[in-house]
C-alpha cells in the first residue's frame, strides 16, 4: 500500500509525527518514507510492506497528513501503475520534461574519443535545436583489450562544451559507484554547466549493489536499459531497485534482445513493448535503435534501418530516443559501423517528427473511439 501525504508536509509537523507513531504500532507492517522534490513542491509517499490486505483503505486515508491511499496491485510497487493511481508519470530535470507524454532525442557519441569530435557533435545538435545528448566516458567492453573509454579525464571538457552549446542533459553510462563521485567533481569544477542522466547499461541491469547505490542518490535521474538476456519483468524489477532506495526519476530503456532470431540486426528489436511498459509502470520509455540494429544499412527504399526501427518505437509512443552519431564513424573507437553521420541528423530528426505526428494522430483517434463508446 502507498500513502500519499499532504504536499509540503514537514517531518517536524505534528500530523507527520502522529502518522509515524500509528504506523509503528501496526503489527507485521514495515514502512519506508520517500520524499521527492517536485518542480514546485516537496512530495512525500509512504510505502507499506507486509500484510497490507488486512488494512482498510478508507481508514488509512483518514490518518493524519494522508491525502490518498493506494492499494498496490503489482510487484514493482513504487514505479508500477496501480488501480486508482493518479500520481505523475515522469519528472522534470534541468528544465527538460521526462514523462509518458514527452519525447526527447539523445543523439551523440557512443564513446567520447576526441575533444574535436565532441565539439562537432554538440555544435550540430545546437544548430538543429537539440538540448540533449549521449556521451560515453565509461565503456564496458566484451574484450579486456578493447577501448574502455577516457573516463574522468574527458569529463571536464565534455561538460564545458555542453554548456557552450546549450546542452541541458547528457546521458552517460556508469559502471561503478565511484563514477558518480567523478561526475559530481567534474560538474563542480566546471560550474555545473549541464546536467547528467546516469545510465545503467544492459550488462549491469542485475548488478543489484550498483542499482542500490545509484538509487540512494537523487541528484541525477537514471536511464536503466533492459537486460539483453532476461525477461521484461526481471528488468522492471531492476528499475524498482532504484526506486525502492529513493530515486524514482527513472527512464526505462528498450535496446533489443540478445538472440540470433534478430539476425542480421545486432539484436532482436523489442520496441513493441513500449506501450506495455507504459501500461505496467509510470516510467517514461526510451528506445535505443543503434544498438538494436548495429549498422547504417538502408533498405531498397533508401531509408536506413535505424530510421525504420526508430519510427517503430516513436509511433508506439516512445518518450526518448538514444541514438549514435559521429563526425567520422570510420575513426570511432566504439561502435563506428552503427553511428549515423552528422549530415544525416536533420533528416533523422524530421523522420522522428513525422513518426511522432502519426502517434499523436493515433492517440486522438483512440480518444475519439473511447468517447463514442461512452
Amino acid at each position: 500500500m502507498i500513502l500519499i501525504l499532504r504536499e509540503d508536509l514537514q517531518e517536524s509537523a505534528p500530523e507527520y509525527q502522529a502518522l509515524l507513531r500509528y504506523l509503528d504500532g501496526l503489527d507485521g507492517i514495515e514502512y519506508r518514507v520517500h520524499r521527492v522534490q517536485g518542480a514546485e513542491q516537496l512530495l512525500s509517499e509512504v510505502y507499506l510492506i507486509g500484510n497490507t490486505k488486512a488494512l482498510d483503505l478508507e481508514q488509512m486515508e483518514s490518518l493524519p497528513g494522508v491525502t490518498k491511499a493506494i492499494r498496490v496491485s503489482r510487484e514493482y510497487r513504487v514505479l508500477g501503475r496501480h488501480q486508482d493511481d493518479a500520481r505523475a508519470c515522469g519528472f522534470t530535470y534541468n528544465g527538460v520534461e521526462f514523462s509518458q507524454d514527452s519525447l526527447n532525442v539523445f543523439a551523440g557519441l557512443c564513446a567520447v574519443d576526441t575533444r574535436e569530435h565532441v565539439e562537432q557533435m554538440l555544435c550540430a545538435l545546437q544548430e538543429n535545436g537539440q538540448v540533449c545528448t549521449r556521451m560515453g566516458a565509461y565503456k564496458p567492453r566484451t574484450s579486456p583489450y578493447a577501448f574502455q573509454g577516457h573516463g574522468k579525464e574527458c569529463l571536464p571538457y565534455v561538460f564545458e562544451l555542453a554548456g557552450k552549446y546549450g546542452i541541458k542533459v547528457i546521458a552517460m553510462e556508469i559502471l561503478h559507484e565511484q563514477h558518480m563521485d567523478e561526475i559530481r567533481e567534474a560538474l563542480r569544477q566546471t560550474g555545473s554547466p549541464t546536467g547528467v542522466m546516469l545510465q545503467i547499461g544492459t550488462r549491469n541491469t542485475q548488478n543489484f549493489e550498483l542499482l542500490k547505490a545509484v538509487g540512494r542518490q537523487q541528484e541525477f535521474p537514471v536511464l536503466l536499459k533492459r537486460g539483453f538476456g532476461i525477461t521484461l519483468e526481471e528488468s522492471l524489477n531492476a528499475a524498482e531497485y532504484l526506486a525502492s532506495e529513493g530515486n524514482s526519476q527513472v527512464v526505462f530503456g528498450l535496446r533489443g534482445m540478445k538472440s540470433n532470431l534478430g539476425d542480421p540486426h545486432r539484436n532482436f528489436v523489442d520496441f513493441a513493448q513500449v506501450p506495455v511498459v507504459k501500461r505496467l509502470t509510470r516510467m517514461p520509455v526510451c528506445i535505443d535503435p543503434s544498438h538494436s540494429v548495429g549498422s547504417r544499412d538502408a533498405g531498397p527504399d533508401g531509408i536506413p534501418e535505424v530510421f525504420h526501427v526508430t519510427a517503430q518505437g516513436v509511433i508506439a509512443g516512445a518518450n526518448m530516443v538514444l541514438v549514435d552519431f559521429h563526425p567520422d564513424p570510420a575513426t570511432a573507437l566504439v561502435d563506428g559501423p552503427q553511428a549515423l553521420l552528422l549530415k544525416e541528423l536533420p533528416w533523422f530528426l524530421e523522420d522522428v517528427r513525422l513518426a511522432r505526428e502519426a502517434y499523436e494522430e493515433r492517440r486522438l483517434l483512440a480518444g475519439a473511439q473511447r468517447d463514442s463508446n461512452g
